[in-house]
C-alpha cells in the first residue's frame, strides 16, 4: 500500500492542488491511505472526508500547526526557533480548534502585510518599485487557503523580481521574515490531544525547512532535545519524508519504538513537483492508525454497555 501522511492544498493553505485534484492524484498514483495537512488549517478537512467516504482510498484527518520553540543553549541563553507539528485522526468540528484556528489566520494576514512593509524597505535599496494595497489584494486573490510566505513568493516570480521560489527565500523572504502566531508546544498538543487526535513532530531533520537543523545537525543531539523537551506533548514523529535520507529514517525510527511513539511520514507535497507517493512507508503505519481507532470504538461500545 502506497501512504502520504503529509500533502497540502489551495483548498487550505500553499498548494496548487484543490483537495478534490489531490484525492484524484492520489487515487492515479494508487495511494491507500492519505492525510491532507495544510497549515494551520482544516478547511479542507470536510471535503477530503467525503471523498474518502466514497470508498476509494483511506484518510486521516491531518493539520501542520507552526510552533514557537524556546530551546535553551547550554551557555543558559534562549534561542527561539520555529518548528512544525503534525496533528492526525482529530475532530475537525472541535470548537477549541477552530476558535484558535480563526485567531492564527486572522494573525496571518497581519504578518503579511508586515512582510510587505519589510519588502519595500528592501526593495528602496535596489531601485525597485514598492509593493501597494493593490499587490497585497492581487496576492490575497491567490490565497484559497492560509495565507503563508510562498503566496508572496510566487508573486515575486510573477512581477520578474525574482526567478524562482529558492531565489525569493534566500533574497527576500528570510531576511523579511515576521514572526508566526506563537503557539507554544503545549498548547499545540492540548489543541490536538483535545480534539481527540495525536501530536507528531515533522521533519526533525530537514535540512532546507524548519527543524530542529536549525539547533543542531547531530542526530544523537537532536532526539537528546526532544526527550529533554518534547515527550509530554507529542504522541509521534515524521521518520518518513521527501527531504530525509536514510540514515535519518533508520534514527527516528529507532528512537519512536524506544519511546513507544508513533511513526508517520509524508512527502510534504505542495504539487511543486508532484511528489505524492514516492516515498516507501511500509503498511504498519497504517495499522498503527487503525488500532487506534479500534481501540476507541472498543472503549465507545463499553461506555455505551455501561450507561444501558
Amino acid at each position: 500500500m502506497k501512504i502520504d501522511l503529509h500533502v497540502h492544498t489551495k483548498t487550505g493553505s500553499d498548494g496548487l492542488l484543490s483537495a478534490d485534484e489531490v484525492f484524484a492524484e492520489a487515487i492515479a498514483r494508487n495511494i491507500g491511505l492519505l492525510s491532507i495537512t495544510d497549515h494551520d488549517s482544516v478547511d479542507a478537512q470536510e471535503r477530503a472526508k467525503s471523498l474518502a467516504a466514497q470508498g476509494r482510498l483511506s484518510y486521516v484527518t491531518g493539520i501542520e500547526l507552526s510552533i514557537a520553540y524556546e530551546h535553551k543553549t547550554p551557555d543558559g541563553r534562549t534561542k527561539s526557533i520555529s518548528l512544525d507539528f503534525l496533528g492526525y485522526d482529530y475532530n475537525i468540528h472541535d470548537e477549541a480548534l477552530r476558535d484558535k484556528l480563526r485567531l492564527i489566520r486572522e494573525q496571518r494576514e497581519t504578518r503579511a502585510r508586515k512582510i510587505l512593509a519589510n519588502l519595500n524597505t528592501e526593495f528602496d535599496t535596489k531601485g525597485i518599485e514598492r509593493f501597494t494595497e493593490l499587490d497585497l489584494k492581487k496576492i490575497q486573490d491567490t490565497v484559497d487557503g492560509a495565507f503563508a510566505r510562498p503566496h508572496i513568493a510566487n508573486y515575486l516570480i510573477a512581477k520578474g523580481i525574482v526567478k524562482d521560489t529558492r531565489e525569493a527565500f534566500d533574497m527576500y523572504l528570510v531576511k523579511c521574515d515576521v514572526p508566526k502566531y506563537p503557539l507554544s508546544i503545549a498548547e499545540a498538543s492540548k489543541l490536538v490531544r483535545g480534539a481527540g487526535g495525536l501530536l507528531a513532530l515533522a521533519h526533525p531533520n530537514d535540512p532546507q525547512g524548519t527543524s530542529l537543523v536549525s539547533i543542531t545537525r547531530d542526530l544523537d543531539e537532536q532526539v537528546q532535545i526532544i526527550s529533554d523537551n518534547m515527550l509530554d506533548f507529542i504522541d509521534g514523529i515524521e521518520c518518513w519524508h521527501s527531504r530525509h535520507d536514510s540514515a535519518t529514517t533508520e534514527h527516528y525510527l529507532k528512537f519512536a519504538r524506544s519511546r513507544n511513539l508513533t511513526v508517520t511520514g509524508g512527502s510534504d507535497c505542495h504539487q511543486k513537483p508532484i511528489l505524492m507517493g514516492t516515498l516507501d512507508i511500509p503498511d504498519w503505519v497504517a495499522h498503527q492508525f487503525n488500532r487506534r481507532r479500534g481501540k476507541e470504538a472498543d472503549q465507545n461500545d463499553q461506555e455505551c454497555r455501561c450507561e444501558r
